[in-house]
């Protein structure tokens, strides 16, 4: 099992003026401690649940990028774009950017989306929900076939590219994970296009298993071929043995991937604890 950090609440002390340099230590430190991939959220606002939203948010491509910068060996990917946030054929140069930079360390992490506040305050496109998902799956055709280097016309019921040219290429071939729970098109489509998913650790997570299972027989794709990551609070006050508990838990459902959040993640001496003893646990599964 793998570990991934994900960096959600950008409001720290010394606010806006220190917030690069303490981006970049919180990145080397977990970079070094051994998480497997570091995430963002793709959000221009700060979500209810963390804080209001006039809290500081960063853009996400913006951000991995300088992430990039900071980091040698950590994946780096959104948790997730929010599809209609930017054309297709733009988020495919972006993620392809972002992995030729890094080095091919790139995923690319993408939903349906859901704040429509978010959306409605800054102007930004945001259709009803069956229309999202209309519009997702020809994000994820538009971007599995750039990275491909296919420069095959595309036109479908919302985008047409006359031709999706993406050069440079990416460096590697980029991992797409698609986050969500939703059993008749969320899941849908980690079957058919994905080849990861991102689960919340709700009590009917078994049974999120087994309804991808379902979609996976249906489309004729190999189950086991799918990671599986789970969202994770890393709650350090409950102590490392209870954390690996729950490492246990979820290996024994199948999920390679935890990912979650530190509580204040701008204290980098926390970051020992995982590399002494956290990562190996982890990896030991």
């Amino acid at each position: 099992m793998r570990l991934g950090l994900h960096i959600a609440n950008f409001t720290w002390p010394d606010g806006a003026p220190r917030l690069g340099a303490a981006l970049a230590e919180i990145a080397t430190a977990a970079d070094e401690a051994g998480f497997e991939r570091i995430s963002v959220m793709d959000h221009l606002w700060q979500i209810g649940v963390i804080g209001p939203p006039e809290h500081e948010m960063l853009e996400a491509y913006t951000a991995l990028g300088f992430l990039a910068a900071h980091t040698k060996r950590a994946k780096l990917l959104t948790l997730v774009t929010g599809v209609v946030y930017r054309d297709p054929g733009l988020l495919a140069k972006a993620v392809t950017t972002l992995d030729v930079l890094s080095g091919g360390r790139a995923m690319l992490g993408i939903g349906a989306a859901w704040n429509e506040e978010e959306s409605r305050g800054l102007g930004l496109l945001f259709p009803p929900t069956a229309e999202r998902f209309e519009r997702l799956e020809e994000a994820l055709r538009i971007c599995k076939q750039m990275f491909a280097g296919d420069e095959t016309a595309f036109e479908g019921k919302h985008y047409k590219l006359d031709r999706p040219l993406n050069s440079p290429a990416p460096l590697s071939r980029v991992p797409i994970l698609i986050g969500g729970g939703g059993e008749k098109k969320t899941l849908r489509l980690v079957a058919k296009y994905a080849d990861a998913c991102n689960l919340f650790p709700v009590p009917d997570i078994e049974r999120k298993l087994d309804v991808l299972r379902k979609h996976c027989d249906d489309v004729g794709r190999d189950y086991d071929e799918i990671e599986k990551t789970v969202i994770f609070n890393f709650a350090l006050s409950t102590g490392v043995g209870e954390i690996v508990k729950q490492f246990e838990r979820f290996a024994g459902l199948g999920f390679t991937v935890v990912h979650g959040g530190v509580r204040n993640v701008h204290d980098t001496s926390q970051f020992e604890v995982f590399q002494k003893e956290l990562v190996p646990a982890a990896e030991a599964l």
